[in-house]
């Protein structure tokens, strides 16, 4: 199935051509016809299976005839977790209607900046994309008004719930029109998910993504190397330099193990960045810019700043330390091997974690190769 037999516009399919999306990912051929539709959809899909676009398009599609008509007043609301995502998400729609000839206007906010410059950004948006805390400031503020909106999105909603995010929303939803139509998109549908889709979504077409559909193994070649601990840094550096690794994203279990691998790098000619909850939004808004430009060649992260991260054609992920999870497993090899470009996922395994790691295989259901390092490959490094 292309895109063309999904409903869209002429103009939002020259849009999807333009950002070289050969083909709709699973999420996106279940979901794009019903949200044209108007239905109300719950989409279950694993972080990385294009959920963002399959409701970015459908509602850019209905803004060309709809949009805002009163200034202030919002015609589509975006919920989100993170400052990231935020960000993520508001530049997957920036990206399709640069493309688009109406001039629709999309808007991010999020708390840990200014609210001043938000507030004047404001005007004439017709889709915002906001976490909930600094939406309910801006509302207070009288900067943004939601008695027009007419869909109503929440994206990654398992984790806005496990964030402690439920007293917002139920005020944000009470700000709400009755009448609208609400899309709800999570990876998992867990007893907290399922009482608000319960409350939230009308008559819903369920759309239910398996996570063998949506993290596309077929474009992600992984591979494990057993390492010693105290090598692990040699060896990070080794491999990046040998392979001479342009674009990587380097996964840490804690804000300090990034700083400090970070200067590790750079006193050894390795230009990186850190990516933590521990800087501010402004550093972690440039880090990122400096690693999507190419000025700088390896982006350090923790799994709780890595949300936010979409590189189209990152071809590398390294997982210096190992998740705590399985699904962040896959959540961080997901940050490669997208839109249709091939990527590699390594894994630095010590012999503590190598029981960990045969969990994780487990419960993933993968058998990663798994090779020794050579200690005449650390020389120099």
């Amino acid at each position: 199935m292309s895109f063309s037999e999904l409903g869209l516009s002429p103009a939002i399919l020259k849009a999807v051509a333009s950002q070289k999306y050969a083909e709709p990912t699973p999420v996106q051929k279940a979901a794009i016809p019903e949200i044209l539709k108007g239905k109300d959809v719950l989409g279950i899909a694993q972080t990385g299976s294009g959920k963002t676009a399959a409701y970015a398009l459908p509602l850019l599609d209905k803004m060309q005839t709809n949009r805002a008509f009163r200034n202030r007043y919002v015609k589509a609301l975006v919920l989100v977790p993170t400052r990231e995502l935020a960000l993520q998400v508001g530049e997957v729609f920036l990206s399709f209607s640069a493309h688009i000839p109406i001039q629709i206007k999309t808007l991010a906010v999020f708390g840990g900046v200014s609210i001043n410059p938000q507030m004047m950004k404001l005007q004439g948006t017709d889709i915002l994309v906001a976490t909930p805390g600094r939406l309910l400031d801006l509302v207070e503020s009288k900067a943004v008004h939601l008695s027009e909106v007419e869909t109503l999105v929440l994206d990654e909603a398992d984790k806005m719930l496990n964030l402690g995010f439920e007293e917002e929303m139920r005020q944000i939803l009470a700000l709400l029109p009755k009448r609208r139509q609400n899309l709800l998109f999570s990876a998992t549908l867990d007893n907290k998910v399922n009482a608000i889709q319960e409350t939230m979504l009308r008559e819903p077409v369920t759309v239910e993504i398996k996570e063998e559909e949506s993290t596309a193994p077929s474009l992600i070649s992984e591979v494990a190397y057993l390492v010693e601990t105290e090598r692990k840094g040699p060896f990070l550096r080794y491999l990046i330099k040998h392979r001479q690794m342009q674009q990587v994203l380097v996964f840490v279990s804690a804000t300090q193990r990034a700083d400090h691998l970070v200067t590790k790098l750079a006193n050894n000619g390795i230009k990186a960045v850190a990516l933590h909850s521990g800087k501010s939004q402004g550093a972690r808004t440039e880090a990122l810019a400096l690693f999507k430009k190419g000025k700088v060649a390896v982006l350090v992260a923790t799994d709780l700043a890595s949300r936010g991260i979409d590189v189209q054609y990152l071809p590398y992920v390294i997982n210096y330390d190992l998740p705590r999870s399985s699904k962040d497993y896959i959540h961080r090899i997901g940050r490669t091997g997208r839109a249709e470009s091939a990527g590699e996922a390594i894994t630095l395994v010590t012999p503590e974690d190598a029981h960990h790691f045969k969990i994780i295989q487990k419960q993933t259901k993968r058998i990663i190769p798994t090779q020794e390092t050579k200690e005449t490959d650390l020389k120099g490094f």
